[in-house]
């Protein structure tokens, strides 16, 4: 049975959403959280583990450093207080891809915590509040093969990958974030894109949403103005900024049709399918009191250095949104255009670009213009185009140096977006060189004239505004391989008419 969903705008109306975050980004160190095993992505099944990773009987697990300085450079660019002293729980849970039928986490006594963020949306500035960044390790990975959705329900077999297991994973949970009304699922959106750019800064992560190194648990609820938050959901696993913001847009409607028919929600986990946008249930929600927590008995408890905190404070780098504003002022935009660029995700392409050897401007004409219409028409993010930086600066030097017209480079850049190798590359292999010999296009341009005899008399008697139409005319014989410039001199010369 279908349901029909009330209007966005009728319901962010009535109700007010809360949102909140829970962001799990796994750290780039070469090792594991509490053993030697290697971190890369892509190997084996099974290849990456070892007694400790497995849970085996005697083995003992070792605190990773580099994991520690990581998740303290987190919370000190989240504007955390960083505990002097904290320890290591055990999260209880069984589940096939927790190998040890624990996980190794941080419960009470986070690293980080008392936070904030802030995003800007709509050219307004929200202050998302961070409630704790905490360190744990990851789960393995489960795979439900012999179904026709990937997941367990109507599987015929369930395979077990424990290559990820034990990989230093940083839990960055927000407060409830209420009172952004209709915004609610751009703020959303916007926090986890300021995040991503605030840990890639940082250089702690790949922050790879597609390889699960970034990873975002959405919750939602709706209340009526004046009463208390309603009961949330928490939509799990969602795994890109895109989705981020349709999730939260799903469960504001699917809420809302609930309690107007005066239903009640669930708290519960919830599943997102990118291909419908709507969200379905998977558990009810656990509280700690399931998780049984309690220290764990074989690590010792951190205490952070107050010396050596303040070292890692110093050392942080710019942050994001004080970047942008410094590239804004290199590149003279508006606060408008800047806006552009950011709804764009093209921020670090253009600097890239203009690193690579070419203007702000004409970056910025690219990935804005042509790429971004690609993008939105196949629906991938800017940055998965199949363009790079430099391959749109070495596009921009071959406009520069005349080889190639505005019309031609366009052409160029949809076989560098479908592959077919660089600008230079495409150019010469397809022909599309702009035509500089002399001699050719002065034979061009004295054809088109003898098949225009009325243009040519147009222009001899001073209508000079008609070369246009013989411009066209010699573009459409070589192709659009001539410059247009070069060739409405060279018409006015031929004619004897003063430009």
């Amino acid at each position: 049975m279908t349901t029909t969903l009330p209007a966005y705008d009728e319901v962010v109306a009535r109700y007010e959403p809360v949102i909140g975050l829970e962001t799990h980004v796994e750290l780039g160190t070469n090792t594991k959280m509490f053993c030697g095993c290697p971190t890369d992505f892509g190997g084996e099944p099974n290849t990456r583990v070892c007694p400790v990773c497995l849970g085996l009987p005697g083995s003992l697990p070792v605190a990773n450093k580099a994991a520690i300085e990581a998740t303290i450079r987190i919370g000190l660019a989240l504007n955390c207080s960083i505990a002097q002293w904290c320890r290591f729980a055990r999260k209880n849970y069984f589940y096939p891809d927790m190998p040890k039928d624990f996980q190794i986490s941080q419960y009470d006594e986070p690293l980080c915590s008392d936070g904030y963020l802030d995003v800007e949306v709509d050219g307004e500035l929200v202050r998302i509040g961070i409630e704790r960044v905490h360190l744990e390790e990851d789960t393995g990975k489960t795979l439900h093969v012999g179904g026709a959705t990937g997941r367990i329900h109507g599987a015929t077999e369930s395979l077990v990958d424990y290559n990820r297991a034990g990989i230093p994973l940083v839990e960055i949970v927000t407060k409830p974030v209420p009172g952004t009304g209709a915004l609610a699922p751009e703020v959303a959106k916007a926090y986890v894109t300021e995040l991503r750019d605030v840990l890639r800064s940082l250089g702690v992560s790949d922050v790879r949403m597609e390889e699960g190194s970034l990873r975002c648990d959405v919750n939602t609820s709706l209340n009526l103005p004046g009463q208390e938050w309603g009961t949330r959901t928490e939509t799990k696993n969602v795994n890109s900024l895109r989705s981020v913001e349709r999730a939260v847009r799903s469960e504001i409607l699917r809420q809302a049709s609930v309690l107007d028919a005066g239903g009640r929600i669930t708290q519960e986990t919830r599943h997102f399918h990118e291909d419908t946008g709507d969200t379905t249930p998977g558990r009810s929600k656990e509280t700690a009191t399931d998780y049984r927590y309690f220290p764990e008995p074989d690590l010792v408890p951190l205490a952070p250095d107050t010396a050596w905190v303040a070292e890692l404070k110093a050392a942080l780098p710019e942050l994001p949104r004080l970047h942008r504003r410094r590239l804004q002022e290199q590149w003279g935009l508006s606060d408008l255009d800047m806006q552009s660029v950011l709804n764009a995700g093209a921020v670090e392409l253009i600097e890239a670009t203009v690193a690579a050897g070419t203007t702000p401007a004409a970056a910025r004409k690219w990935w804005l213009g042509e790429l971004s219409r690609r993008a939105n028409e196949t629906g991938v993010e800017l940055a998965d185009i199949g363009a790079t930086p430099a391959q749109v600066a070495e596009l921009q030097g071959l406009v520069d140096a005349g080889k190639l017209n505005d019309k031609l480079a366009r052409t160029v850049l949809e076989g560098v977006v479908d592959g077919e190798g660089s600008p230079t590359e495409i150019m010469t292999n397809r022909g599309l060189e702009v035509v500089s010999d002399t001699g050719a296009l002065t034979a061009a341009v004295d054809e088109a004239i003898a098949a225009n005899p009325g243009i040519a008399d147009k222009i001899r008697s001073g209508k000079v505004a008609a070369a246009g139409a013989l411009v066209g005319a010699v573009m459409k014989a070589t192709r659009g391989q001539a410059d247009a410039k070069t060739l409405r001199d060279l018409i006015l010369e031929r004619l004897g008419v003063q430009g």
